[in-house]
């Protein structure tokens, strides 16, 4: 079960829906592009994980232009099939709308923040019910747009499951009830909403949510969770400031050797400010470039068999002498003998060098090149 990952980050997909609408709504793009998590490099890769913080930011930025309805209407409208990546899919493609929903809330990690967020599927004779739980106040208008949004796509993917529109037998709102309730009768396609409910949740016949996907293909659902799980395994959570450094720091490593004041720019920063925010961290810039290239040029020797004078020039070393150095200090070995011990094969085991210990730095993860 991969419920337990990533706590306190969300999908770079769910956030770029989110951004969207504040772009609908004509939110000035200074109100937020700032916020953690939404430089371009991180909000357009789904391999990045935005901090829940943000998002909720976002969402509080959404509210404040427009009633909350309005907020989870339009986020409703925007979220075609694909918009949530793999996510939407595992709904789409399963054997039946009920097999899919519950896929959908396995997999529910994999756009939300499940430390505060939850997708539920409880079955009771006749009829099916899907909950969306949260733990923010019922007057927290942010927090009522994301549960009547979370509704509403529920409700929109099953009917593209069903390939029909599907009309609930009753929606309940941990939210106070709006002035007007269009908005929301024709997101649920009922006027059956009871609001100040101790959870949020939308009921259908479990008739409705048993007949077979029209468009099911056998086996397809396995090669999707399948996907969900690499794309679990390989996420970036950004959680804070120091992890939008690394990442920024890595994504510049990949493209050339980087200096101090590229890392600064991509960060929209003054070196000097960039310098004190490390310090602050108990970090300093030399530790993380080395760091950076520690992870690097160990891949390289682990999955290459590029020379070292090429693994040198690759990783902003002056030439193999000063690269056979920085190995030694890291592993207490040569990089002969660390590519020999990390190679697969049947008698291949653990080093047997003990290298100095690892810092909080050394752990940077690169992305996939």
């Amino acid at each position: 079960m991969p419920s337990h990952l990533h706590p306190g980050t969300i999908s770079s997909a769910l956030t770029r829906l989110s951004v969207e609408v504040l772009r609908l709504f004509g939110v000035p793009a200074d109100d937020y592009a700032d916020l953690p998590g939404l430089a371009p490099e991180h909000l357009h890769n789904d391999v990045y994980r935005v901090p829940a913080a943000t998002s909720l930011r976002i969402a509080e930025l959404n509210a404040a232009h427009t009633s909350w309805p309005e907020v989870s209407a339009l986020l409703a409208r925007q979220s075609t099939v694909g918009t949530l990546g793999v996510w939407d899919y595992l709904i789409t493609a399963a054997a039946s709308p009920l097999e899919g929903i519950r896929d959908a809330s396995t997999y529910f990690v994999a756009v939300a923040d499940t430390s505060t967020d939850a997708l539920n599927v409880a079955e009771d004779g006749e009829h099916i019910t899907v909950s969306h739980r949260n733990q923010a106040d019922i007057t927290h208008e942010a927090a009522c747009a994301i549960r009547a949004f979370a509704l509403g796509l529920y409700r929109r993917r099953l009917g593209e499951a069903a390939r029909r529109s599907l009309v609930p037998v009753r929606v309940t709102l941990a939210a106070k009830a709006p002035r007007r309730h269009d908005v929301l009768t024709e997101l649920y396609g009922t006027r059956a909403i009871d609001f100040e409910a101790p959870s949020s949740s939308i009921t259908f016949r479990a008739a409705d949510l048993t007949a077979p996907t029209p468009h099911a293909q056998p086996g397809l659902s396995a090669v999707l969770r399948r996907h969900a799980d690499q794309n679990l395994a390989t996420a970036i959570p950004l959680h804070d400031w120091l992890s939008l450094f690394r990442t920024a720091l890595a994504s510049a490593h990949a493209e050339a050797t980087p200096t101090l004041a590229a890392v600064a720019r991509r960060m929209a920063l003054s070196t000097r400010t960039l310098q004190r925010r490390l310090d602050d961290h108990g970090t300093t810039w030399s530790s993380e470039l080395e760091a950076v290239r520690r992870a690097h040029i160990t891949r390289l020797l682990e999955t290459t068999d590029l020379s070292i004078d090429c693994i040198a020039s690759r990783s902003g070393y002056a030439n193999a002498r000063a690269l056979r150095r920085a190995v030694h200090r890291w592993y207490g070995t040569t990089p002969a003998a660390l590519r020999k011990s990390r190679r697969p094969g049947p008698s291949a085991g653990p080093p047997s060098f003990a290298g100095p210990a690892t810092s909080p730095a050394s752990t940077l993860r690169t992305p996939p090149t």
